[in-house]
Order: structure tokens, then sequence, then C-alpha cells
């Protein structure tokens, strides 16, 4: 058992969606992004616009939620101004009551909201096991055949992923129970403020302190932490079950029917929900007041961000997403930005009619990769710019990778890629942004690379207002910091790779540049 604790210890920075980055100093990475190369020179940029004037810019955040009385938000929250609020009218008749800086369509008109949710694929599978579960192969007729064996390829792994995580959530369980006692025994060999040079100087001998030892490296530097434990044992409890446990009914308090997508009349006006802090720190990277000395600050400044809650904890469903595009198109969002993902989609066709929506209305969307560390052209990540029955790719959309501040490991090595599917690279490896409760964290993942392009696409808006998202678009893409021919660790493999070969520009994107383009193009 202690080999097996001591084993989930190394384990502790890919808990979860997002890894959290613990015992570092917020000095050393706080506003790299905004920084020079690889940052995206977002300051040598606002140099150059000093003499400009800038436009409001909507930025719709599908996501988790936002804290909008977050105190580096201030001035930056979306206000529907023909909706007064909380009179329990939908004075602006669009369908959406009291919706004065959003919408939340993972709630119910009484006020609930739902967390958790279950994995595209558990729902898919919780389906097929109505109609297969009492059966065997030789029952299967030959229309069922293909429906079967997806429904046993389901099962096994769901089963054999909740097995283990229950396991695990076991151990962490214990971990946490036995963390006093560790630091204890460690300070008792070294001293009450024992540093990573005062455990590498120690000459353990005895099995156990060897061990011990290993443990301590990861406790002086604050990898294994109580909070690094508590976020592991509240990621595992969610997926063993909730995420994957197929009786979970996950829309129990909303009541809507998620396959009718004439059924729209749900949700609530509680933009920040049960758990905001995805959402929120996704908000800050957009738009965070600039320059207020606070947390990190955000890369657009003339912005106001419009919350739509449609991403639990687990996976969204399709008609959330759908909607969502269509409400934030509606009401007057320039750019969405999309920090979710899954590997299943049961209603591709109607997210897909949503986005061309967006697209026929000139909406950026902005998605990110994920984070597997895969090729999407090998593993999908929906929603996509590549269904199969699509006829030509969407004008107005990107999908973003994940870059680092190190020119040596230049793609974050959680990223998915691809030399089809990505578009662009953007900083989303150690984050200073805004949280819940008017605090900040360090958190990475395309989730965070997403947003840093949806504030470059508000902010050349805003500063452009002529051109057209689909033109500032295409400057973003063409005035990328190319890096093409760079050898760096594949992500997910680590074996070489050119970074140009990981996104249609191979390169990172960069706001400095793509600003001089801008100014170039609207002086002809």
């Amino acid at each position: 058992m202690k080999k097996r604790i001591l084993t989930l210890s190394f384990a502790l920075f890919s808990v979860g969606v997002m890894n959290f980055i613990y015992g570092q100093k917020v000095e050393e990475i706080k506003d790299w992004y905004n920084g020079p190369t690889p940052g995206m020179n977002t300051e040598k940029a606002y140099s150059s616009l000093k003499k400009q004037k800038s436009t409001t810019v909507i930025v719709a955040v599908i996501d988790s939620g936002i804290d909008i009385e977050h105190k580096d938000l201030q001035g930056k929250i979306w206000t529907n101004e023909d909706e007064i609020p909380n009179n329990g009218i939908d004075d602006d008749k669009n369908g959406y009551i009291d919706d004065v800086h959003g919408w939340n369509f993972l709630g119910s008109p009484g006020g609930l909201n739902q967390d958790f949710a279950r994995l595209e694929k558990t729902r898919i599978c919780a389906e097929l096991h109505t109609k297969f579960k009492d059966k065997s192969e030789s029952d299967i007729s030959d229309a069922d055949k293909a429906d079967y064996a997806k429904y046993k390829e389901l099962l096994k792994s769901i089963e054999a992923e909740r097995q283990e995580n229950l396991s695990a959530l076991e151990q962490y369980t214990q971990l946490e129970q036995m963390l006093p006692m560790l630091k204890a025994k460690l300070i008792e060999k070294l001293g009450e403020n024992f540093t990573e040079k005062d455990v590498d100087a120690w000459k353990a001998e005895s099995p156990q302190d060897l061990q011990l030892k290993q443990l301590g490296k990861y406790i002086a530097n604050g990898q294994l932490s109580e909070e690094a434990i508590k976020e592991g044992i509240q990621h595992l409890n969610a997926s063993a079950n909730y995420q994957l446990n197929m009786e979970y009914n996950d829309r129990q308090n909303i009541g809507d029917n998620p396959d009718d997508f004439n059924d729209v009349h749900y949700g609530n006006s509680d933009v920040e929900g049960p758990d905001a802090l995805h959402g929120t720190h996704v908000g800050g990277i957009i738009g965070a007041v600039r320059h207020n000395e606070l947390g990190g600050d955000g890369v657009a400044e003339n912005i106001r961000l419009m919350s739509v809650r449609a991403v639990p904890d687990g996976d969204e469903q399709d008609k959330d997403v759908a909607l969502a595009i269509r409400y934030a198109v509606d009401n007057g969002a320039s750019v969405i930005n999309m920090s979710f993902g899954k590997a299943y989609s049961k209603h591709q066709k109607e997210v897909y009619e949503a986005m061309l929506y967006a697209d026929a209305k000139g909406v950026l969307l902005v998605h990110a990769a994920g984070n597997d560390g895969v090729n999407l052209d090998e593993n999908p990540n929906f929603p996509t710019n590549e269904y199969s029955f699509q006829a030509k790719p969407l004008d107005m959309y990107l999908c973003i990778g994940a870059s680092t501040r190190d020119k040596k490991n230049l793609a974050a090595t959680f990223s998915n890629f691809s030399s089809r599917q990505v578009n662009i690279f953007a900083p989303g490896f150690e984050i200073y942004n805004t949280i819940p409760q008017s605090d900040y964290k360090i958190l990475q993942g395309t989730s965070m690379a997403a947003p840093m392009v949806s504030g470059v696409a508000a902010l050349l808006k805003s500063y452009f207002p002529s051109l057209t998202m689909k033109e500032i678009k295409d400057i973003m893409l063409a005035s990328a910091k190319q890096y093409k021919g760079t050898m760096i660790p594949s992500p997910g493999t680590g074996t070489s790779v050119d970074f140009g070969t990981l996104s249609t520009t191979g390169g990172v994107i960069d706001i400095s540049a793509a600003v001089k383009m801008c100014q170039a193009k609207v002086k002809k």
C-alpha cells in the first residue's frame, strides 16, 4: 500500500482536466503570457496603440460560470440593457427571464443548478445498456450488431476506468490522513522548515526512510500538499461517482429533455453557478483589469464578458452548447470562447448548425484543442471544424493549442495538436489569473490558451472596428510568430518533433505583429 501511495504522489500534477501548480513563486510567472516572445507581446502591442481609440467588444464565455462580482472583473461584465433585473419578466422578449449578465443553461427556473454530469460516453452507454443488458451476442440481430459492439466497448472502458478511480480515491483518502504524520517524521529528521536541499542532503538508509525522502521532496516543493490531495480527491470523486456512473441522472435539477432541441425553455439567470473556478479564470485571461496590481492582467481592455453557463463538471450536453452559441450570437457577442470539449458527441448536426449560424453572423468561435496530448486527426475533440457530414470548413472557427514560456519545450506536454485541425498555439501553461471570491490561481490547459486568442481577437476588433472578424481571424493566423523547423518534445510522447507540424500555422500568436498588420490594412 505504501508503494502505491508513493506512486500517487508522483501523479499529482496530472489530476483533473487542468493541471495545478504548487509551491511556485507567482512573481516568477505572473503575466509572462503578456510579455515578449514566447509570450504574446501584449505590452508592446498596446504601446503602438496609444494614439488610437477603442470601442467596446462583447465576448461570450461558454463555460462553468463567471464570478461577476470579482474585484478584478468590475466594469468588464456584460449587461443586457433591455432587461430589468429581478422583475421576473422577459422584458426584451428573447425567451430568457432576467438574463441581465447572460444565461445559465444548467439550472432550473426555481433556482436549482447542475454541478456534476456524466461523460458523453457514459450517457451513450447507459442508453445502450437499457437495450442490451440482458442479451448475449447470440441474441443480437444483424441490424443491432454495430450498436452492441459499441456498447460492449464502452461498458468495458467505463467499468475499468471507474474501478481504477475508486481505488485511487481510496488511496488519496489514506494519503490525506497520513500527510500530517509524514510531515512530522520529516521535521523530526530535517528540522521545522526543511527545504528541497535539506531533503537532498539527507542520507536515508532504511527502505522506510528512502521512501520518506522521496515524498519529502514533493512536500518541500509544495507539490504534495493538503490542497493538492484535496483537489485529487474531488476530481476522483467526481469521476467515479458522477462522470462514469451510468445510473446518475445529470438533468434531475433542470427537468428538460436534452435530446429534444425544441424544448428550450429551461435554465435561469444565475450566471455564476455552484463552481465558477474554470469560467472565472477564462474570463480573467480575456479581460481582467490591466495594471491594477491585483492579479494577472487580461489581454483585452475594452471588452464586456457575457457569461453563458453550459459546462458542468463532466461532459457538456450538445443541446446546451448549441443553445449557448445561439444565445451569444443573438445578444451581440463578436467572439465566443469555448474552453471545453469531449471525445463523443451525440447531436453533432445540431451543434454544427449552431456554429454555422455564428459563422453566417460573422461571430468568431474560439475552441480549446483539448488536453490529452494526442493528434486530433486520430482522436476527435468535439465540437470540431471537421464533422464527417461537413461540406467545407467554417470560416469563423479557430482551434487553439497550448504553448509554454520555455522555447525548448514550446508545446505543452498535455496539448492536443494537428497539422490540419489546430490553427495556432497560445500561452496555456502556468497561467495566473482570477478565480471566484476575488482570488487568483495558477492553472494550465488549452482551456487557458483559447481565451488568450479570444482576448486578442477582441482587442483587435476593439481598436480596428472597421475590420470584419474574418479579417481579424486571418490576420491573427498570418502574423503568428513562426517556429517551423524548431525541434521540441512532442506532446503526449516526448519524441522529437518539428513545432511547425503541430498546427496549420506552425506558430504562436503575436499581438504586436497582428496590430501592425491591422494598422497596415486599415490604411489601404
